[in-house]
Order: C-alpha cells, then structure tokens, then sequence
C-alpha cells in the first residue's frame, strides 16, 4: 500500500477521532489503535504530526489523539524504536505542561502516556520530568501528579529516584500557594511513602536491597512539618483529607522520635478533621496507621491521648452504617481497626471505657459500644482475662427497650457462646434473653412501610433469635450441658409462648444427641432439677400444643417430637407407645394444613393417646397427680381460650382413669369455682371436660353439680365474688349457663346402661330448675342469649344419648312436646330477616333429634315445626348480603358464613328425621307442600334453598325406600309439574338441583312398581348426562334438554297422572322466572299439524302474530315451540311462506332471523327454499350505479333490495343444523352463487330507500339500520355459514386463522381474501371443485368487472394446487386464464399472469406442455406498458421464476440472456418486492446458464449487487439474495466460493455477515486476482446507494478485501480512488456507514 493512502486513511480517522456518535468514534478509536498495532512508529509519528499541524484542536479532539498513542505504548513499548520513544515523551511532556492552566482531560491523557512509557523506560522519563521540576521553581500541576503516578505503577522503578526527589521537592512546598498545588504534592508524598512501604516489605524483590527506612526519614519529615503546620489548617476540605491521607502512610517513615514528639499534637489534629469533613473514611484510615505506627514502636506519649482517642473513635462507631454506602462501611471497620490497635496496649483502659459508655441509655452510643464489645471479643484474646466484667456489665442493655440495641445484643450474645461466657455464672441471664425474644409478638401496624431504614421489626429480631438458638445447639458443642435440660424450663411459663416451636425444635436436637451418645443425664431426674417444670405439666404443655398443631409456628409437630425424646424422663413406660403412635401422628400433620385439618378428629386422637398413655402407665397415683396439677395449670390459658377448652377435655379425660372418687370431686369442684363462666369457649370447654369425667364417675359428677348448684355461687349476694375468686363481672346467669351444658354433656357420655333412669330425676329437673322456664310449670322468660343457647344444646345432647340408649331398650320420652315448643319458641322469636346467634341451628338440631324420640309428633304439629322452621331460615338474606346492624351485633363474614352453612345442615336433618317417621307419599307431600311456595319465588336465593332441600329430602326419600305392598305414588305429576319448569330457571344451582329432583321422583315410581332397588332405567340414568349440559347452556342446549326431558317423563308418566302435569305446566307458561316447558308447544303444535292445511289465506298474519309474539317472549322453550309452529305452516304453504318473509324490513331483526332459522329445520323444506333462492340471485341485477351527488361528477355502486334480503335469508336458514343434506346436495350451486355475490357486494353501498317494498307495520328509515350491516359482510358470512355447515371446518379454520373474511370484505384487500378461501378449499375440499368451476366459469364474461375479478383470483389460485390436474380441470382453466390475458382490467390480466405462474407450483409436469404460453405470457408481463404500480410486471417475474424451475433447458437457452438483460434494471429497485423477484428470478435462471461463459460473466456481473443486499432492510430480499447465491454457486468458477454459499447461505439460519465477507473476499484474491480491479470498482459504486445498510456492507467489503490483499496485489487496486470514496463514507450522515468506514480503514497495512 502507498505511503500517501495510509497516511490519507490515518488522517482521516484523526479527523473522524471526534465523531459525535460514541459507537463511530469508538470504532475509530479502534481502528487507530489496530493500525497503531501493525506499524506503531509510523502511526505515532502521525499522531505527533497531527497534534503539531492542529495546535488548536479543540481539547476533546485531542484528548482522543493522546489516549491512542497511550494505548499504541502500552500494548507496542517492545516494538517502538528508542528515537520513537524519546520523542513521544517530548511529546507528552510538551502536550502536558503547553498550557500553564490545569485542563484535566487533555493533560492527564498527555501524563497517562509518561507513565504507560515509565513502566519501561523510567530514566528517560525522570530526565525528561525532572527537567520540568527544577529546584526553586513551582513545577506544573501535572507534573507532580505524573511523578505519583510513577510511583503508583512502577514501584521498584520510582523508589530509588525518590530521594533526589523528595530533595528537590521540599523547598517547592513552601512555594505552593494554589490549593490544587498543595493538594498535588500531598497526594505525591502519599503515593511516596506508600511506595516506599511497600518497597521496604518486599526487599527481596527489589533492585537495591540495601535502601532504609531511615533513608527517607528527615525528607519525610520535613515534609511532614509543612503539611501538618500549614496545609491540614487549610478551609478546602478536599485538601485537608488529602493531608490527612498523606500523614497516615508518612508516620510510618518518620523517625520514632520525631513521631514520638508530635503525636501529642498530631492525633488531636487528626481526631478535629472528623468535625470539619463530611468525609471520614479517610480520617479513619489515616489514623489507623498512625496508631499502628505508633503502636509499633512503643510510643509512651499515646497514653497521654488515650480519652481523647477513645471518645472520638466512640462518636465514630456510634455513627449509623449505611450498607448502601460503601465508604460508610469502609470508615466502620477501621474505626474497629483501631479499637483492635488499641486494645493489645491499653486493654484495661478500653474495656472500662466500652462498658461505661455501654450504659449510657442513648441508642446509638449503646449500638456502638456493643459493636466495639464484639469485635473485641471476637478479635482479641486479651480480653479473655475480662470476661466476668463483660459479662456482669452486659445486663444493663439487655434491659434496653429498642429493638436495634437488642439485635446487637443478641450479636454480641453469639459472640460471648463462641468463646465460653455462657458457661460462667450469669451465662442463663443471655440464654434467657435469646429465649425471650424467641416469643416475640408481630410487630403491630404492618400494613404501614418503616420509615426508618434501619427498623428492626419483631420479626426480625425474632427470626434472629431462632436463628441464634438454633447455632447454639448446632455449633458451639460446649454448650450441650448448659441448655440441656435448662431450656425446658422456658417450656411452660406463659410468657414464652410463642418460643414454643424453636424451644422444642433446639431441645429435640439437644435430647438426641444426648441420646446417640448415651450420656447418663439425657434421662431427667425431675427431683433433682427442681426448677424445672414436672414431668406431669411438660405433658401437659406438650399436647396442648399438639391440640393447635398450626399455631405459633407450627407448633404442633416439635411439640410431639419433643414429646418422643423425653418419654423415658416423663416416664419410662410410655417409650414404646409415643415411639409408634407419635410417629403415626406426625405422618398425619405433614398431608395436612391449617385449612384441611379436620380438628374434632384431631383432638380426639389425641385425647386417645392421653387415654392410651395412662392405661400404660397403670399408675392410679400417677394419674391423680397429672390432673391435679393440669388443673392448677389451667390460668395459664387464660388468653388463649380455645387451648384452655381443649384442656378441660384433658382433665376429664385423664379423671376417667383417677379412682381417687374424693380426689375427682376435688377436681370438679376448683374446675367449677375457677373457670370464667362469661366466655362461650370456656364454659363449652368446662362442660365437656365434667362430661368426659361423667363417663367413669356418672354418680359422682351428678352430686358434684348438684351441690355446686346449691352453693353460694347462686344466691345473687355479695357471698359470690368470695367464693368465685376475684371473678366480680360473673353473672348468675354465665354460671347457670355452664352448669345446664354440664348436663348435656354428661348425658351424651354417660355410660348408656346408666343414663336413661337418670334423666327425668336429676338431669331435667336440674336443668328446668336453672333455667326457670315453661319446662315445668312457671313461666319465667330468661333474656340471657347464653342461657337459652345452652338450654338448646344441652336439650340436644340429650336427646342424642336418648337416642343411641333406645336402639337398645324401648323408652318413651314424656317429656318430648314440651322440649319441642320450647324449641319452637325460641326459633319463632329469632328475627326473620338476619340471623346474628346460633339459636336456629341449635334449636333445629335439638328438635332434630327429639323427632327420633317416642311418642311421634301429630300432624298439626308437625305443620308446624316445618313452617316454623322453614319460614325461619329460607327467608333470610343471602349471606354474602352486609348486615346493616349495630357494629358490635354484626359478625365477620367468616362467622356468619359458618353459622348459615350450619343453620342449613340443621335445617335438612330435621326436614329427614321428619320424614324417616312417616315414609309415604303423603308424608313426602306434607313436607313438599311447605317448600312449594318458595319454589316460585322472586329471588334466586329463596328458590335455590327450596330445590336444593327438595333435592336432599327426594334423595334421602328415595334412599330410605322399602316398598312392602303395592302403592300409588298418586302425587307425582303434580311433583314433575312444579319442577319440571325449574330445569330452566335462570339459576344455573336451581337447574341442576330440578333435574336431581326428577332423576330421584323417576325412580320413586319405579319402586313403587315394582322394579328392584338396584334397577337402572337407561332414560332415567340419561338425566345424568342433560344435568352436565345445564351448567351453562345456550338456547340449542336448554331446548334439546327440556325435549329429552319431556320424553323422558312422558315414557315414564302413568296415565292416570297426565291430567295432572298437564295442567301443572299450563300454570308453568307464565311463570315470570324462565320456567316455560315443552307443554306449551305441544298443544299449539299438534292443532297446526291437524288443522293447518286449510288456513293459507291466515298464513301472512299468524307469521306477523308469531313475530310481534317472538318479541315479547324470553323463555327458550316457548321460542322453541314457536320456530316448530312455523315450520309446520312452511310444509303446507312454502311459496306464501317465502314471499312473506322475504318482504319483512332490512336488516331482518332477531326475531325474523329467528322465523328464517326455523325453515332450515326439514332438510327437504330447506332444498326447495334454496334453489328458489339461488335462482332468483343469479338473474337479478346486484346494484346499480348510482350517481353521488349534483356536485360530484363519480358514481357509487348501490345494493338492490331484493337480492340483498335474498342472501340474508339464505345465510339466517343455514344457521339451523338440520339444513345439512340440503347443502351438501346443492353446494356447488349454492358456493358459485354466494362467490359471485361477493365479488359484486364488494365496496357496495345500501340504498337509502331499502325498505321502500317491504311488509309489515314497522318499516325502518335509515337511522335504524344497524351499523354492522352491510352489503359485503353479509355475503362473507353467509359463504363462512355455507362451508361450516356442508362440514368443512378444515377450510373454515385456516380461513378464520388469516383473517379471510375481513379481507373478503375489504376493496383493497379482496383478492388476498379470495386467494385464501380458493388455497383452503383446493386443499381440504378438492373433490367439490370441478362442479364448483365449472358453475363458475359462464360468470367470466359477465359484464361486472368486480365479479371477473372475483372469479379470475379464485381461478388463479386454483392453479397453485395438483388437484387442479388431479381432478382433469387444467384445460379448462388455461384456457381460462390465457383469454383473460387480454381483459380490458388491468387486475384481471394481473390475476391471470398469476394463475399462469401458479401452474409451476401446482402442476410442474404440465409446465414444459405450456412452454411457449407460458413464457410468452410472462415476456409480455415484464414489457407490461399499463403497469402504473407495477403490478402485472412483479407478477411476470415471480410466476417466471417458479416456471423457469420446471422448464426444460431447450425451452429457454436462447432467452436466458435477454430475460437477464430484463431482470437487471430491478435488482436496484427501490420497491422490495421487485428487488425480491428479481433476485429471485435470477437464482431461477442459474440452471440455464451453466456452463456457459457469457452467463459466468453475468453472474459476477451482478455477485456484489447480491453481496451487498444481504444486509438489505428488507428480510425478504435478504432470503431471496441468499437463495440467488447458493443455486448461482457453482458457475460462479471457485469451488471453495461454491462449498462456502451452499453451507451459509440457507434462508432460514442466521449470518455473521463481518465473517462471511472476510473469508469470501480471501477466496475472490486467490481464485480470482484478474477481476480484483472489477470487483473493487464495482463494490465502490455502492458507496452511493440508498440505503445505509448496503453502503456500510460495501465499506465492510472494501475493509476486508484490503486487509486479506498480499503486498503483490495492491498494484491491481485504484487505492486513490478507493481511500478517497473511503474518507467521503467516514462523513456519511448515517452513524452505522461511519462506523463500517472506521472499521475498513483499520484493516489497511
């Protein structure tokens, strides 16, 4: 390459170095630095002369220059000559100190290149810098900046000059009196001395090993003396750091007695700085290494400075941490640094110090102390001898209140365990505060966000101390036998509930471990251990915890574990049973969640293994003593209700097995005196306990509560609140109240052979007594709601073991009627409207279970009790309704939904305790007659009730069932009647529970005929499969349902029941819920069938009657019913029929659309409809043209009326399912017609006047019309209606995929419509074609033009498929496509030039029989003269290029250059679709040309142009450039080019185009050096394309071409013309072409 080019390329890169696109002067950057790589002498010497020619290049600029000739010396220092070298520091040093002024930029570059050349060349560089730092004058800035540096980078290299030049340097710094000179020469001795440190510690390293500290130390010194008077009192805080930061690493290079004599002023100083900057890190840091120089030596001066030192380090760690902020952190832990230096001198100082401040009650001063304790504890075993004072002074901040003392607490507590304080006397003080705070509560407010960034939550804390524990036990192996056992101790107290789950979890731990290695104190001595809780209230805690496994954590699991571990310290026989029943409990708990969780079944179980455990035990004292002292413990659940309630049960369960009867009424009694009579839980919990007890004590419990009812407790006097404790809020009435619910219970688990004597006599009476109601004589009504709550259950229990006793003994309940009214009085006075108590359900469950008992309930009453009942629970809000009462009577929406689903269940059981008594159609009757009048209810809730209990009552009915002697189930049309209707009901719950109900009445009547319980009739059990379709069904659904449905009932209906539902449905017609029955259209059906014939002439006013009708009926059945009633009259009098509704107004509305539908439901019916139709739409005249306006010249296309009515009519009948034969028969009429029609409803307009001719009274004007209708949307849709309907969704879905039918609709994009219905019906609907062409091709010559169009693309697209051959069509349409060459539409010739081309695709064989057509076609195509968009000649060239893959090559040989000669002029076209063509074209034409030279030459004529664009914007035109270049390959002439386009070129996979053009342009030098010349000059005319992207490609090409070229081929380059077009590229205004120039310019050499 000539010298001029490069340095042309190398100037112009220099010029571009300031490109204001970053990405262009990066490239540049790159590109200076690559050439830079390849000659660096040569490129530095531009660089020089650059800089020389410029002198006022702006600094940026220059900064870019300076920054490459650095980056050349970094990476070439080896290869750059020594003159070179000694200019470049001239250079640089000139560049650094031209201007007096600081330019930062621009002379840090110029520095920047001093040190890059000092790593190597540190002579030549002192002697030019110490030529600029003459004693006795100022030197620049930069200067002393370059000279740290120095220091900096080449340690071994400066330190030797340092002494000369901290010489010469002294008397300058009382020269500086600019701040930015002091602060460069105190940033200079810092990287000294920090140099000379390093030096000294790696001697073994270095040069000279003989240099001293003391070599430095008088320099140093005096150097000190300056910048310590003088400068650290400066008021720029930038400077005073920088100070600072210098005297840190200067300290250790002074001589110990000069250090010695200044600390005294030099650390007070130091410590001033932190009040005067903002930034303190450095402040820290320096003085660190003051204190370690000082420290080092010995200095006695420093305990002189000790309090000063100590309080301004505390004021520094006491300072927050802000983690985010990393010099914050930085300054912390070198504020611990020195507290470490600190502490190994004056140990004893600093300890009473730390714990001094340690009481302080600020915060933060308490957060620092603590920090500063633990890192000493951590750090330095001097403080080993102070462990008894840390520990006794650490009692103070556990006191602390703030949750951030207490998380450093707890770190310095994890401290102490690591290194022995726990074990020491006072250790349990921390373990007691870990555990502590192990049970912290949620921290309150937790919606709000902290604004303190530094929040500790209780979460927090508590997660940390769980944390903590959890290492205690795990990893610090000498605290073993200090928490075990003493951690159980933290077990019971109340106060560390919520520990409860780490407790257990760090114990389970502790215990196996002691277990494993079989120590001899895993098993407890509890007497030895007296301050720890008993064995018999740790099993007491345990399972109570297990009762509530969820809570706390998930408490229950450790719990149970734990459990496991001490069972031999518990006692040693209950081992082998916790070990597999425990194991079994904790399988349960891990399937389970706190949701799925069935607790009664849980809490029983583990009242059994209580039960197990103490038959194991078989120790009566034993278990005397755990109830004794689990009642004692029953105040600790005093806040936690529901635990305390399960250890009532606990108690009662465990006195079954104490014989100790003295001992149990002891109990009993202090159970009775202690619990809180106010609380619902408590009192439920009291009574179940007494009642469990009642089942191994009955006599003994009974006496018990007797005498408590006696006791003072009763007697409304100041004697109470003695006798109940300090309980003064309890009423009589709370007391009472618990006392009646005792008696339930012990009823229910009395021993059955024991209770039935005593329920009269002692329970009855007992309760009566308490309650002072109408029970037994005197009626005094109590107001306490838990009162009668309790009277309810308790009624209700015993009523329940009553009846368990009776399936054993006979026993009449003479008591039974005045319990019920009791009941029903309680129910009747509830509110009707809302329900707040449980008094219903109760009251029902309670008179549920009296049903059951002797002697049975009259009719009257048991009228009623349903009424009652009934009327009290379904006419309640729904419960998701708000209940609008007073805020403390309203429950949470939990509650309340709890309470109805309870309400309901109650209601139901009752509803079949009722009937179980009297089994028989009548009994079944009595209950339906009160739940029949809600079954037509206005609201949906009221119906759904009603069903669905009718639902549950039929279904228990049919269930319970023994037919013994023939029955007739008299009432069961008058059933069906009134449900049948609701398997309609807008209520999708009322739906499905009426179809249950029919299901269940079906089979009633079976059995009651005879048939065997485990009979199965198939239409009956079809009920099942039309209960799914009711889910959520459309109109076919509920139709098809409800008729299944009538037939079901009407095979199964008796006669003598007809009547009945007859007239049951008559009522069902005008029911105002959507309940009308197939019923209704039987009767008007059958009388038009009969008698129809004869009403023609009424045939126009029944359809008008049956419309206006339509309109106003919701109900589906009835329009149903109607569509059949029309249907009937179209059999008889089809032509009237027709006529009539054709003539209803445009658009037809729902209802006439309806009355179309209709017709389509006989398939023979619809058949004659049709061909009417098609008849009539192929000879009436589609628009007319209409002119505009008398201002506007244009005309517009109108609809005419007639057809348009004619295709909605034909699109509404194919709607109906049953037109199926009808269309299969006339398809390929019924598809002509309807395509035909949709060429010529294209961008048609409807007439203002359209229902000019219409019937009926409601004729629309305009502004009715609904905005979606239009001409061409209703023929798209009637053609989708068509092909859906003759069952070709395959055509139907790609169709609905593309979005054909919008396209259909829309002008412009009608043809690409039409295209994609002919592709879909070609491939899925191939053997309908030929009827389908063949009805179409007389509409060819048609004299609509849009209807030629529709046709021809139609056609044409025909021609892209084989089945066009298979199916013999091709002739015909040839022919077809060869006359519509000539039409005077340019579309159509278009449309058929395409067809022609689509041949080659869909039957290539045909193609060489078609040749000479074809070609000619295609050459008149591209010479199209009436071509304005080009349409007819981008058609020519891609249907050419599909032919030409097909043609033999005697075809085409002589036309292959003349049709190339065409395709070039395209290839730069700026359309892409012609630029694809045409490339696509020419890779088709490669087969023909091969082997010929002439075509080789066109090729390469045309390879850059293909190059070039496969970085087009155009994806397309890129695939079809790499398809051109792969088929062109082999006659390109190079087989490595051939290999290389076939394995990279594919469409589909990506290309890294930097690489492909680099390796191809190597094979272009070697097999093709004689068209170098041609190729650059070809490449450079790119250079002017149009788009961007191509004129970076060509930039690229040149690059690599120039980089890959050997020496010898540089004389076949024009490098003038090509550097020129190369340099104009680098000003191109598009970045990207810039930046490929940059790139190219790189690569010359």
């Amino acid at each position: 390459m000539e010298e001029s080019d490069m340095e042309q390329v190398s100037l112009a890169l220099m010029d571009a170095a300031n490109d204001k696109d970053p990405v262009v002067q990066e490239q540049v950057r790159k590109s200076m630095l690559t050439l830079g790589k390849q000659q660096p002498d040569k490129i530095l010497s531009m660089c020089q002369d650059y800089l020389v020619r410029h002198p006022k290049l702006i600094v940026g600029h220059r900064v870019v220059i300076l920054q490459t000739i650095e980056l050349v010396v970094k990476f070439k220092i080896d290869e750059i000559s020594y003159p070179k070298i000694k200019s470049i520091i001239s250079l640089a040093s000139d560049e650094m100190t031209r201007s007096k002024e600081v330019v930062p930029d621009w002379q840090q570059a110029a520095s920047n290149i001093l040190v890059a050349v000092g790593n190597k060349h540190i002579n030549d560089i002192m002697e030019e810098i110490l030529s600029k730092f003459q004693p006795g004058v100022l030197p620049h800035f930069f200067v002393v900046q370059t000279l740290a540096s120095l220091s900096d980078s080449n340690v071994y290299g400066m330190v030797p000059f340092l002494s000369a030049t901290l010489g010469t340097m002294l008397p300058m710094l009382s020269m500086a009196k600019q701040d930015n000179m002091k602060w460069v020469f105190s940033s200079a001795l810092c990287r000294f001395s920090e140099s000379i440190l390093e030096y000294l510690a790696n001697l073994d390293k270095a040069p000279d090993p003989t240099v001293r500290k003391d070599t430095f130390s008088s320099e140093i010194y005096a150097a000190y003396d300056i910048l310590f008077c003088n400068w650290l009192q400066s008021r720029e805080s930038k400077l005073r750091l920088t100070v600072a930061e210098a005297l840190g690493p200067m300290s250790h290079l002074m001589a110990q007695d000069k250090l010695e004599e200044q600390l005294p002023k030099l650390l007070p100083t130091i410590l001033s700085l932190y009040k005067k900057n903002a930034e303190h890190y450095i402040i820290s840091k320096s003085l660190c290494q003051i204190l370690d120089a000082a420290v080092s030596m010995g200095s006695r001066v420093l305990e002189t400075q000790i309090d000063g030192l100590l309080f301004a380090l505390h004021q520094q760690i006491c300072a927050p941490v802000d983690y985010s902020n990393p010099p914050t952190v930085k300054n912390h832990n070198e504020v611990l640094r020195c507290f470490s230096i600190l502490a190994n001198t004056f140990p004893d100082r600093l300890t009473a110090f730390v714990l001094q401040k340690m009481e302080n009650n600020n915060e933060r001063h308490r957060i620092g102390s603590l920090a500063v304790l633990r890192h000493l504890i951590n750090s330095s075993t001097i403080m080993e001898t102070k462990k008894p004072v840390i520990l006794a002074s650490i009692r103070l901040p556990l006191l602390d209140n703030s949750n951030k003392v207490k998380k450093m607490v707890v770190q310095v507590i994890s401290a102490m365990a690591h290194h022995g304080y726990l074990e020491m006397e006072g250790g349990d003080a921390l373990i007691k505060f870990i555990v502590q705070h192990c049970a912290l509560p949620d921290t309150q407010q937790r919606g709000r966000r902290p604004s303190d960034p530094e929040e500790v939550t209780n979460e927090a804390l508590r997660s940390m101390c769980e944390n903590t524990l959890h290492l205690f036990t795990t990893t610090v192996g000498r605290l073993t036998d200090v928490l075990w056992p003493s951690l159980l101790f933290y077990l019971t107290p109340v106060q560390y509930g919520n520990a409860t789950t780490p407790l257990c979890k760090s114990l389970i731990l502790l215990g196996s471990k002691k277990k494993t290695a079989q120590e001899s104190n895993f098993t407890i001595n509890f007497e030895e251990q007296a301050n720890l809780p008993t064995p018999y209230i740790l099993l007491t805690r345990l399972l109570v915890n297990a009762s509530f496994p969820f809570r706390r954590r998930g408490q229950g699991n450790p719990s149970l574990c734990l459990l496991k571990v001490l069972s031999p310290s518990i006692h040693p026989k209950t081992e082998k049973l916790w070990d597999t029943e425990i194991t079994q409990f904790l399988s349960y708990l891990e399937d389970s969640t706190a949701e799925t969780l069935n607790r009664k079944q849980w809490e029983g179980s583990l009242l059994e293994l209580l039960s197990k455990t103490l038959v194991a035990i078989e120790d009566d004292k034993w278990s005397c003593q755990l109830a004794v002292e689990a009642t004692q413990y029953l105040p600790t659940y005093n806040s936690s209700l529901e635990e305390k309630s399960f250890l009532y049960k606990f108690i009662g369960v465990t006195l079954q097995q104490c014989y100790n009867k003295e001992l149990v009424k002891r109990q009993l009694q202090e159970i009775l005196v202690g619990a809180r009579h106010n609380d619902t839980i408590e009192r439920t919990g009291v009574a179940v306990g007494i009642g469990l007890c009642a089942s191994s004590h009955l006599d003994g419990t009974l006496a018990k509560l007797e005498d408590f009812g006696k006791s003072d407790a009763f007697k409304k006097a100041s004697g109470i609140f003695s006798l109940l404790k300090d309980k003064n809020d309890v009423e009589v009435e709370k007391v009472k109240s618990t006392l009646i619910l005792c008696y339930g219970y012990v009823a229910l688990h009395a021993p059955p052979d024991q209770i039935l004597g005593r329920i009269d006599p002692d329970i009855l009476k007992s309760i009566s007594k308490h309650f002072n109601t109408k029970v037994l004589g005197i009626k005094v009504e109590t107001k306490d709601l838990s009162m009668k709550l309790s009277l309810i259950e308790s009624v209700g229990l015993i009523a329940q073991a009553v009846s368990t006793c009776v399936r054993q003994q006979g026993y009449l309940f003479t008591r039974k009627q005045e319990l019920m009214g009791v009941m029903m009085d309680f129910i009747k006075a509830e509110p009707s409207e809302v329900m707040r108590t449980p008094v219903r359900h109760l009251a029902m469950t309670t008179c549920a279970n009296l049903i059951n008992l002797d002697p049975i309930l009259t009719e009257s009453e048991n009228f009623d009790l349903l009424r009652a009942c009934l009327n009290s629970v379904y006419g309640l809000a729904p419960v998701e309704d708000p209940d609008r009462g007073k805020e403390d009577e309203v429950l949470d929406p939990q509650q309340r939904e709890a309470l109805y689903t309870d309400t309901f269940s109650a209601l139901m059981e009752l509803l079949k305790n009722v009937l179980a008594r009297d089994l028989t159609p009548d009994g079944l009757q009595g209950v339906f007659k009160h739940i029949e009048v809600w079954l037509s209810s206005g609201h949906d809730y009221e119906r759904e009730r009603a069903v669905r209990t009718m639902a549950e009552v039929l279904d228990f009915y049919l269930d319970n069932l023994t037919v013994k002697n023939m029955v007739t189930f008299h009432n069961l049309g008058a059933l069906l009647g009134r449900l049948a209707p609701r398997c309609t009901d807008p209520s999708p719950v009322v739906r499905r529970a009426a179809i249950d109900c029919i299901y269940n009445l079906l089979y009633i009547q079976l059995r009651y005929e005879g048939f065997a319980l485990d009979f199965k009739d198939e239409s009956v059990e079809s009920l099942i499969t039309l209960r799914e379709q009711l889910n959520n069904p459309d109109h076919a659904v509920l139709y098809r349902t409800c008729s299944e449905l009538t037939k079901i009932i009407s095979k199964r209906l008796p006669q003598q029941q007809l009547n009945t539902l007859i007239f049951m449905l008559f009522e069902g017609l005008v029911d105002s819920q959507s309940n009308c029955s197939r019923a209704s259209s039987v009767v008007l059906n059958t009388l038009l069938k009969n008698r129809g014939a004869g009403l023609q002439d009424l045939v126009p006013e029944m359809l008008e009657v049956l419309h206006i009708r339509l309109q106003v009926i919701s109900e589906e059945q009835v329009k149903v019913a109607v569509a059949q009633s029309i249907l009937i009259l179209a059999t008889q009098h089809l032509q009237t029929v027709v006529n009539t509704l054709v003539s209803y107004p445009l658009p037809f509305d729902s209802w006439s659309c309806e009355m179309w539908i209709a017709l389509g439901a006989d398939s023979t019916l619809a058949s004659q409809i049709m061909e009417l139709i098609i008849e009539k739409l192929n000879v009436m005249v589609p628009y007319v043209d209409k002119k505009e306006s008398m201002l506007r010249s244009g005309t517009s296309k109108v609809a005419t009326s007639h057809p348009l009515a004619m295709t909605c009519a034909l699109r509404e009948m194919m709607l109906n399912g049953q037109t199926l034969d009808a269309v299969a028969a006339l398809f390929p009429q019924l598809f002509s017609a309807l395509l035909v029609r949709l060429g010529s409803s294209v961008g048609v307009t409807l007439p203002k006047d359209i229902n000019s001719n219409s019937i009926g009274p409601e004729r629309r004007t305009p502004s009715k019309l609904s905005a979606s209708f239009d001409v061409c949307g209703v023929a798209v849709e009637a053609m989708r209606i068509l092909l859906a309907r003759a069952q070709l969704d395959e055509v139907v879905k790609p169709l609905d995929q593309e979005g054909a039918w919008e396209k259909m609709k829309d002008p412009q994009k009608h043809i690409d419509g039409v295209t994609l219905l002919a592709r879909a019906m070609a491939k899925h609907a191939g053997p309908r074609l030929p009827a389908i062409v063949e009805s179409l091709c007389p509409s060819l010559n048609n004299v609509y033009e849009c209807q030629r169009i529709t046709v021809t693309a139609f056609f044409s697209e025909l021609l892209n498929h084989h089945v066009v051959t298979e199916l013999m069509m091709m002739d015909v349409l040839m022919n077809n496509m060869m006359e519509r060459i000539s039409d005077p539409c340019g579309t159509v010739r278009m449309l058929s030039i395409r067809g022609l081309g689509n041949i080659a695709v869909g039957s290539p064989e045909k193609v060489n029989k078609y040749a000479k057509e074809l070609l000619a076609a295609m050459s008149s195509g591209m010479e199209e003269k009436d071509d304005p968009g080009k349409h007819i000649t981008l058609e020519a060239m891609s249907g050419l290029s599909k032919v030409l893959l097909y043609l033999d090559k005697k075809n085409v040989q002589l036309l292959v250059v003349y049709i190339f000669m065409k395709i070039k002029p395209f290839l730069e076209s700026e359309n892409d679709e012609i630029r694809c063509a045409s490339i696509t074209l020419l890779g088709n034409l490669s087969k023909f040309g091969s082997g010929e030279p002439v075509f080789r030459d066109q090729i390469h004529n045309v390879l850059v142009s293909l190059l070039l664009h496969l970085s087009d914007p155009s994806p397309q035109v890129v695939k079809a450039c790499k398809y051109a270049m792969r088929v062109c390959a082999p006659v390109v002439g190079s087989e490595q080019i051939t290999t290389m386009f076939q394995n990279h070129l594919h469409e589909d996979k990506g290309l890294h185009y930097g690489e492909f053009i680099n390796d191809l342009t190597k094979y272009i030098i070697k097999d093709f050096p004689a068209m170098l010349n041609f190729y650059h000059i070809t490449v450079m005319q790119f250079f002017r394309s149009n788009w961007a992207e191509v004129r970076a490609s060509a930039a690229m090409f040149i690059g690599f071409l120039l980089g890959n070229l050997p020496e010898e081929y540089f004389s076949h380059m024009n490098m003038g013309t090509l550097t020129k077009g190369l340099v104009q590229l680098l000003q191109d205004p598009e970045p990207l072409v810039r930046a490929k120039a940059a790139e190219a310019m790189g690569r010359f050499h």
